[in-house]
């Protein structure tokens, strides 16, 4: 079985108390949950058997004990986790309305995360073949963004599978808005690529959506996977597309719902990868069902590491 390692930020979701407008006349609390999409992917995979590492770093403070625990207790490898004291774990105090969809208000930066450098990474951490994860929001400052386009570039070099989830949070970035250019040129990077039809309309910007998603394959993406919340999953690669309806279930919390569907679907990669692993049109359909499956079991439970799904959990959803 291929390890997944994945690298970028792990941080604390602080989860409120109230759902939408919502206002019973209690005061409003905050729940620490653990979180960090490219953290989340890696305990998601950990959860359903795969091996998995996180590669990170965290502030040397109580947030990062608390992240590093939760990890291990996961299942993850933290052997590439870095502590610091030059800056502090970072924080996203999360809000949800009545649909459970969220709004994030980010502590960060400064953050422990994006002072990761390529002289953190563990020796021969791309040794041997594996399927590497990142996100978008290790761009937003110039020197974790150098880091992350370099990272991608090493484990394409010597063969890994690069993923990508594009995860756009704007209001991490200095302008207010994610960097087009910058997050195109992480997407050209990989082999796999992920967006929901937001994040696809926001960076095709006057372009065609299919102009746009060819130009990702021309540039040598091999299968881009668009998501939708509750609705259609579409699949693209050269010449084929693949479209799967998501099981519909009740949402209480979206937070780690599309980190637990890239998560089964790279773990489900992970078990049949092969040179070809985007051609078999109905192996590929099956391994979208699975991580259909994981994100509709993640929107269900409130926080994202425990919310993700094991093998039990989905089968219990088949059924």
């Amino acid at each position: 079985m291929m390890p997944i390692i994945t690298f970028g930020e792990a941080l604390v979701d602080m989860l409120s108390s109230r759902l939408g407008d919502a206002d019973d006349g209690t005061a409003e609390t905050f729940t620490p949950y653990a979180g960090g999409a490219p953290a989340n992917v890696a305990v998601a995979c950990a959860r359903l058997g795969v091996p998995s590492r996180f590669l990170g770093m965290l502030g040397a403070d109580y947030f990062g004990d608390f992240l590093a625990g939760e990890l291990a207790a996961h299942g993850v490898d933290t052997s590439g986790v870095v502590r610091t004291r030059a800056a502090r774990t970072a924080l996203a105090f999360v809000s949800r309305d009545a649909a459970g969809e969220r709004t994030f208000d980010f502590y960060r930066p400064p953050a422990a995360d994006l002072l990761y450098r390529l002289e953190h990474l563990p020796p021969g951490v791309f040794a041997d073949p594996a399927i590497v994860h990142v996100c978008t929001n290790s761009l937003t400052e110039p020197e974790i963004a150098d880091t992350t386009l370099a990272m991608a570039d090493m484990a394409a070099k010597v063969g890994a599978l690069v993923s990508v989830d594009a995860n756009l949070r704007h209001s991490l970035w200095e302008t207010g808005s994610a960097d087009i250019s910058l997050v195109t040129q992480l997407l050209d990077r990989a082999q796999l690529i992920k967006l929901s039809r937001d994040e696809l309309d926001y960076l095709r910007a006057d372009h065609p959506a299919d102009a746009w998603l060819n130009e990702r394959l021309a540039a040598g993406v091999k299968l881009a996977v668009i998501t939708d919340g509750p609705g259609n999953v579409e699949a693209f690669s050269a010449g084929q597309r693949l479209v799967v309806t998501p099981p519909q279930v009740q949402a209480v919390d979206t937070t780690a719902g599309g980190d637990a569907f890239i998560g089964g679907l790279l773990a489900m990669l992970a078990e049949t990868q092969d040179d070809a692993w985007w051609q078999d049109q109905d192996r590929l359909r099956q391994q979208l069902e699975v991580a259909c499956r994981c994100g509709a079991h993640a929107v269900t439970r409130p926080g994202a590491y425990a919310a993700l799904p094991t093998r039990q959990d989905l089968e219990a959803l088949r059924s």
